[in-house]
Protein backbone atom coordinates (compact mmCIF):
# COMPACT_ATOMS: atom_id res chain seq x y z
CA UNK A 1 0.00 0.00 0.00
CA UNK A 2 1.33 2.94 -0.98
CA UNK A 3 1.54 5.80 2.04
CA UNK A 4 -0.03 9.21 1.87
CA UNK A 5 2.37 11.98 3.45
CA UNK A 6 1.34 14.40 5.57
CA UNK A 7 1.92 18.03 3.52
CA UNK A 8 4.59 19.89 4.25
CA UNK A 9 5.28 23.54 4.97
CA UNK A 10 8.57 24.47 5.73
CA UNK A 11 11.15 21.98 4.49
CA UNK A 12 14.82 22.41 4.88
CA UNK A 13 16.68 20.80 2.61
CA UNK A 14 20.68 19.52 3.12
CA UNK A 15 22.28 21.39 -0.08
CA UNK A 16 26.18 22.17 -0.94
CA UNK A 17 27.49 24.45 -3.73
CA UNK A 18 26.16 25.06 -6.51
CA UNK A 19 26.52 23.62 -10.10
CA UNK A 20 23.44 24.21 -11.83
CA UNK A 21 22.39 27.53 -13.00
CA UNK A 22 18.89 28.26 -13.21
CA UNK A 23 17.60 30.33 -16.40
CA UNK A 24 14.66 31.92 -14.58
CA UNK A 25 15.26 35.60 -13.76
CA UNK A 26 13.53 37.11 -10.74
CA UNK A 27 11.98 40.70 -10.52
CA UNK A 28 13.53 43.42 -7.47
CA UNK A 29 11.78 46.31 -6.92
CA UNK A 30 15.13 47.81 -9.36
CA UNK A 31 13.62 48.10 -12.91
CA UNK A 32 16.28 47.25 -15.62
CA UNK A 33 17.28 43.64 -16.21
CA UNK A 34 20.89 44.78 -15.15
CA UNK A 35 19.62 45.83 -11.71
CA UNK A 36 18.00 42.54 -11.62
CA UNK A 37 20.71 40.25 -12.63
CA UNK A 38 23.37 42.39 -10.04
CA UNK A 39 21.01 41.50 -7.37
CA UNK A 40 20.69 38.17 -8.06
CA UNK A 41 24.29 38.11 -7.71
CA UNK A 42 24.09 39.85 -4.82
CA UNK A 43 21.96 37.67 -3.11
CA UNK A 44 23.84 34.54 -4.42
CA UNK A 45 26.86 35.33 -2.53
CA UNK A 46 25.13 36.05 0.18
CA UNK A 47 22.92 33.05 0.86
CA UNK A 48 23.38 31.59 4.24
CA UNK A 49 21.51 27.78 4.25
CA UNK A 50 19.52 28.43 1.25
CA UNK A 51 22.34 27.61 -1.54
CA UNK A 52 21.15 25.20 -4.44
CA UNK A 53 21.58 21.88 -4.76
CA UNK A 54 24.68 20.31 -6.00
CA UNK A 55 23.67 18.41 -9.24
CA UNK A 56 26.19 17.52 -12.49
CA UNK A 57 24.37 19.18 -15.10
CA UNK A 58 26.67 17.69 -17.74
CA UNK A 59 25.57 15.71 -20.45
CA UNK A 60 27.83 12.59 -19.40
CA UNK A 61 25.67 13.20 -15.79
CA UNK A 62 28.71 11.48 -13.43
CA UNK A 63 27.12 11.10 -10.65
CA UNK A 64 24.27 9.81 -11.43
CA UNK A 65 23.03 6.49 -9.27
CA UNK A 66 22.86 3.53 -11.18
CA UNK A 67 21.59 -0.32 -10.08
CA UNK A 68 21.95 -3.29 -11.39
CA UNK A 69 19.93 -5.79 -13.73
CA UNK A 70 17.06 -7.70 -11.98
CA UNK A 71 16.95 -11.29 -13.53
CA UNK A 72 13.19 -11.82 -12.46
CA UNK A 73 12.13 -8.14 -14.16
CA UNK A 74 14.06 -8.45 -16.97
CA UNK A 75 12.57 -11.93 -17.82
CA UNK A 76 9.23 -10.29 -17.96
CA UNK A 77 10.03 -7.94 -20.55
CA UNK A 78 7.94 -8.59 -23.47
CA UNK A 79 10.07 -10.68 -26.25
CA UNK A 80 8.82 -7.43 -28.70
CA UNK A 81 10.42 -5.03 -26.48
CA UNK A 82 13.41 -6.80 -25.51
CA UNK A 83 14.52 -7.99 -28.62
CA UNK A 84 16.99 -4.87 -29.57
CA UNK A 85 17.82 -4.72 -26.20
CA UNK A 86 16.71 -1.21 -25.91
CA UNK A 87 13.77 0.41 -23.37
CA UNK A 88 12.63 3.40 -25.64
CA UNK A 89 11.58 6.51 -23.10
CA UNK A 90 10.35 9.74 -23.61
CA UNK A 91 10.60 12.55 -21.40
CA UNK A 92 9.79 15.99 -21.93
CA UNK A 93 13.48 17.20 -21.97
CA UNK A 94 12.61 21.06 -22.22
CA UNK A 95 11.22 22.03 -19.06
CA UNK A 96 12.74 23.72 -15.59
CA UNK A 97 15.08 21.42 -13.12
CA UNK A 98 14.56 18.90 -11.84
CA UNK A 99 12.23 16.97 -13.52
CA UNK A 100 13.66 17.22 -17.35
CA UNK A 101 16.25 19.43 -18.83
CA UNK A 102 18.65 20.38 -21.25
CA UNK A 103 22.36 19.91 -20.11
CA UNK A 104 25.09 22.19 -20.66
CA UNK A 105 25.53 21.26 -24.59
CA UNK A 106 21.66 22.18 -24.35
CA UNK A 107 21.46 19.10 -26.10
CA UNK A 108 21.34 15.88 -24.11
CA UNK A 109 18.25 15.61 -21.73
CA UNK A 110 19.05 15.08 -17.76
CA UNK A 111 16.58 15.54 -14.92
CA UNK A 112 15.13 13.44 -12.18
CA UNK A 113 12.51 11.74 -14.58
CA UNK A 114 16.13 10.36 -16.98
CA UNK A 115 17.30 8.63 -13.44
CA UNK A 116 14.83 6.91 -12.76
CA UNK A 117 14.13 5.66 -16.47
CA UNK A 118 17.60 5.00 -16.48
CA UNK A 119 17.26 2.89 -13.08
CA UNK A 120 14.27 0.72 -14.55
CA UNK A 121 16.25 0.43 -17.78
CA UNK A 122 19.25 -0.57 -15.48
CA UNK A 123 17.08 -3.13 -13.76
CA UNK A 124 15.59 -4.82 -16.87
CA UNK A 125 19.14 -5.18 -18.44
CA UNK A 126 17.92 -3.06 -21.77
CA UNK A 127 19.68 -0.10 -23.19
CA UNK A 128 17.98 3.50 -21.96
CA UNK A 129 17.16 4.95 -25.19
CA UNK A 130 15.66 8.38 -24.45
CA UNK A 131 13.86 10.50 -26.89
CA UNK A 132 13.27 14.02 -25.70
CA UNK A 133 9.68 15.10 -26.35
CA UNK A 134 7.10 17.82 -25.79
CA UNK A 135 4.34 17.36 -23.35
CA UNK A 136 1.76 17.68 -25.95
CA UNK A 137 3.41 14.39 -27.98
CA UNK A 138 3.49 12.22 -25.32
CA UNK A 139 -0.22 10.20 -25.58
CA UNK A 140 0.39 9.74 -28.84
CA UNK A 141 3.98 8.69 -29.04
CA UNK A 142 3.17 6.20 -26.60
CA UNK A 143 0.03 4.67 -28.77
CA UNK A 144 2.12 5.05 -31.88
CA UNK A 145 5.19 3.02 -30.47
CA UNK A 146 7.50 5.70 -31.00
CA UNK A 147 8.58 5.49 -27.22
CA UNK A 148 7.92 2.03 -25.11
CA UNK A 149 7.74 4.31 -22.02
CA UNK A 150 7.19 7.37 -20.47
CA UNK A 151 8.56 8.80 -17.69
CA UNK A 152 8.23 12.51 -17.28
CA UNK A 153 5.73 13.58 -14.10
CA UNK A 154 2.47 12.04 -15.82
CA UNK A 155 -0.11 11.69 -13.27
CA UNK A 156 -2.54 8.72 -13.17
CA UNK A 157 -6.20 9.85 -13.74
CA UNK A 158 -9.39 7.81 -14.96
CA UNK A 159 -9.35 8.89 -18.17
CA UNK A 160 -5.69 8.23 -18.68
CA UNK A 161 -6.15 4.27 -17.37
CA UNK A 162 -8.81 3.74 -19.96
CA UNK A 163 -5.81 4.14 -22.75
CA UNK A 164 -2.47 3.20 -20.68
CA UNK A 165 -0.80 1.26 -17.81
CA UNK A 166 0.86 2.92 -14.84
CA UNK A 167 3.10 1.90 -11.99
CA UNK A 168 3.76 4.64 -9.77
CA UNK A 169 6.99 5.88 -8.05
CA UNK A 170 5.96 9.47 -6.92
CA UNK A 171 3.33 11.57 -5.38
CA UNK A 172 2.02 14.42 -7.54
CA UNK A 173 2.13 17.04 -5.12
CA UNK A 174 1.42 21.06 -5.65
CA UNK A 175 3.55 23.68 -3.81
CA UNK A 176 2.76 27.17 -3.10
CA UNK A 177 5.91 29.54 -3.18
CA UNK A 178 5.68 33.10 -1.76
CA UNK A 179 9.12 35.32 -1.64
CA UNK A 180 11.83 34.39 0.12
CA UNK A 181 10.89 35.44 4.04
CA UNK A 182 7.56 34.95 3.54
CA UNK A 183 5.27 34.28 7.06
CA UNK A 184 2.61 32.56 4.69
CA UNK A 185 1.28 29.06 5.64
CA UNK A 186 -1.12 27.53 3.45
CA UNK A 187 -2.65 23.73 4.24
CA UNK A 188 -6.36 24.21 3.07
CA UNK A 189 -9.11 26.47 1.76
CA UNK A 190 -9.59 29.09 4.05
CA UNK A 191 -5.81 29.68 4.18
CA UNK A 192 -6.14 31.04 0.29
CA UNK A 193 -8.96 33.42 1.50
CA UNK A 194 -8.46 37.11 0.09
CA UNK A 195 -4.97 35.90 -0.97
CA UNK A 196 -3.78 37.25 -4.71
CA UNK A 197 -2.16 33.82 -6.26
CA UNK A 198 -0.60 33.08 -9.44
CA UNK A 199 -1.68 29.90 -11.43
CA UNK A 200 -1.86 28.76 -15.11
CA UNK A 201 -4.75 28.94 -17.06
CA UNK A 202 -6.55 25.04 -17.68
CA UNK A 203 -4.36 23.33 -14.99
CA UNK A 204 -4.72 20.84 -12.40
CA UNK A 205 -3.51 23.64 -10.08
CA UNK A 206 -6.60 26.09 -11.45
CA UNK A 207 -8.84 23.29 -10.63
CA UNK A 208 -7.61 23.48 -6.88
CA UNK A 209 -7.76 27.07 -6.46
CA UNK A 210 -11.33 26.94 -7.68
CA UNK A 211 -12.59 24.53 -5.53
CA UNK A 212 -11.33 26.54 -2.34
CA UNK A 213 -12.79 29.43 -3.64
CA UNK A 214 -16.04 28.03 -3.55
CA UNK A 215 -15.44 26.27 -0.46
CA UNK A 216 -14.66 29.49 0.99
CA UNK A 217 -17.36 31.03 -0.32
CA UNK A 218 -19.77 28.61 0.97
CA UNK A 219 -18.62 29.24 4.40
CA UNK A 220 -18.90 33.30 4.36
CA UNK A 221 -14.80 33.80 3.84
CA UNK A 222 -12.96 36.01 0.38
CA UNK A 223 -12.18 33.97 -2.53
CA UNK A 224 -8.78 34.30 -3.19
CA UNK A 225 -7.86 36.61 -7.21
CA UNK A 226 -6.57 33.91 -9.48
CA UNK A 227 -3.98 35.85 -11.51
CA UNK A 228 -2.59 33.87 -14.72
CA UNK A 229 0.41 33.31 -15.92
CA UNK A 230 1.41 31.82 -18.68
CA UNK A 231 4.89 30.12 -17.45
CA UNK A 232 6.20 29.58 -14.09
CA UNK A 233 9.00 32.50 -14.91
CA UNK A 234 6.44 35.12 -15.35
CA UNK A 235 4.85 33.74 -12.04
CA UNK A 236 8.02 34.10 -10.05
CA UNK A 237 8.75 37.80 -11.73
CA UNK A 238 5.06 38.23 -10.39
CA UNK A 239 5.96 37.30 -6.70
CA UNK A 240 9.26 38.98 -6.50
CA UNK A 241 7.48 42.17 -7.49
CA UNK A 242 4.42 41.91 -4.70
CA UNK A 243 2.09 41.40 -7.52
CA UNK A 244 1.07 37.80 -6.30
CA UNK A 245 0.96 36.89 -2.90
CA UNK A 246 1.86 33.28 -3.68
CA UNK A 247 2.21 30.92 -6.78
CA UNK A 248 0.50 27.06 -6.68
CA UNK A 249 3.08 25.07 -9.65
CA UNK A 250 5.12 21.86 -9.28
CA UNK A 251 6.45 21.09 -6.35
CA UNK A 252 9.71 19.45 -7.63
CA UNK A 253 10.06 22.85 -9.40
CA UNK A 254 9.76 25.17 -6.22
CA UNK A 255 12.04 22.62 -4.69
CA UNK A 256 14.71 23.33 -6.59
CA UNK A 257 14.06 26.84 -6.53
CA UNK A 258 13.88 27.56 -3.04
CA UNK A 259 16.89 25.72 -2.26
CA UNK A 260 18.77 28.69 -4.64
CA UNK A 261 16.82 30.96 -2.28
CA UNK A 262 14.53 32.11 -4.60
CA UNK A 263 11.01 31.81 -3.25
CA UNK A 264 9.90 29.64 0.01
CA UNK A 265 7.55 26.88 0.03
CA UNK A 266 4.64 27.61 2.19
CA UNK A 267 2.21 25.32 1.89
CA UNK A 268 1.80 21.89 -0.54
CA UNK A 269 -1.34 19.58 -1.84
CA UNK A 270 -1.62 16.84 -3.50
CA UNK A 271 -2.60 17.21 -7.09
CA UNK A 272 -5.20 15.38 -6.91
CA UNK A 273 -7.30 17.23 -4.35
CA UNK A 274 -9.31 15.61 -2.24
CA UNK A 275 -7.96 12.60 -3.49
CA UNK A 276 -4.59 11.29 -3.79
CA UNK A 277 -2.57 11.39 -7.23
CA UNK A 278 0.11 9.50 -8.37
CA UNK A 279 3.38 10.00 -10.88
CA UNK A 280 3.90 6.99 -13.03
CA UNK A 281 5.94 5.09 -15.31
CA UNK A 282 3.61 5.11 -18.37
CA UNK A 283 3.17 1.95 -21.39
CA UNK A 284 0.39 1.06 -23.57
CA UNK A 285 -2.23 -0.47 -22.20
CA UNK A 286 -2.23 -4.24 -22.22
CA UNK A 287 1.33 -4.89 -24.00
CA UNK A 288 2.61 -6.11 -21.10
CA UNK A 289 5.60 -3.94 -20.24
CA UNK A 290 3.86 -2.40 -16.97
CA UNK A 291 4.86 -5.56 -15.45
CA UNK A 292 8.25 -5.48 -16.05
CA UNK A 293 8.77 -1.98 -15.40
CA UNK A 294 6.59 -2.16 -11.96
CA UNK A 295 9.28 -5.41 -11.58
CA UNK A 296 12.00 -2.89 -12.06
CA UNK A 297 10.96 0.05 -9.79
CA UNK A 298 10.61 -2.64 -7.27
CA UNK A 299 13.87 -3.77 -7.70
CA UNK A 300 15.67 -0.46 -7.23
CA UNK A 301 13.44 0.86 -4.26
CA UNK A 302 14.93 -2.54 -2.52
CA UNK A 303 18.17 -1.63 -3.57
CA UNK A 304 18.22 2.24 -2.15
CA UNK A 305 19.28 3.63 -5.40
CA UNK A 306 15.29 4.69 -5.73
CA UNK A 307 15.47 6.57 -2.57
CA UNK A 308 19.43 8.03 -3.54
CA UNK A 309 17.91 9.56 -6.62
CA UNK A 310 15.09 11.60 -4.85
CA UNK A 311 17.95 12.51 -2.33
CA UNK A 312 19.97 13.63 -5.32
CA UNK A 313 17.11 15.78 -6.48
CA UNK A 314 15.93 17.19 -3.40
CA UNK A 315 12.08 14.79 -3.81
CA UNK A 316 12.21 12.87 -0.88
CA UNK A 317 9.06 14.73 0.11
CA UNK A 318 7.40 12.75 -3.08
CA UNK A 319 8.48 9.21 -2.24
CA UNK A 320 5.88 6.41 -2.50
CA UNK A 321 7.02 2.92 -0.08
CA UNK A 322 6.24 0.51 -3.27
CA UNK A 323 5.09 0.50 -7.12
CA UNK A 324 2.11 0.10 -7.82
CA UNK A 325 0.20 -1.07 -10.96
CA UNK A 326 -2.58 0.84 -12.21
CA UNK A 327 -3.81 2.40 -8.41
CA UNK A 328 -7.66 3.45 -7.94
CA UNK A 329 -8.45 6.86 -8.85
CA UNK A 330 -11.33 8.68 -8.37
CA UNK A 331 -13.50 9.39 -11.40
Amino acid sequence: MTRTRTPRTRPVLPVTSALLLFTVTLLSACSSSADIEAEERAESSNAGSAQPLSVDTSPEQADRVSSDEDPDAAALVPGAIAADGRLTVGVVGTGEPPLGFLADDNSTVVGSEVDIASLVADSLGLELDLRNISWEQWPLSVQSGDVEAVFSNVGVNAERLQLFDFATYRQGIMAFTAQSGSDLEIAEAADIAGLTLAVGSGTNQERILLDWNADNEAAGLEPATLDYYANAADALLAIRSGRVDAYLGPNPNAVYQESKGQVAIVGTVNAGWPNTTYVAATTLKGNGLVEAVQAGLQHVFDDGSYTATLERWGLTDEAVDEPVVNPQVAS
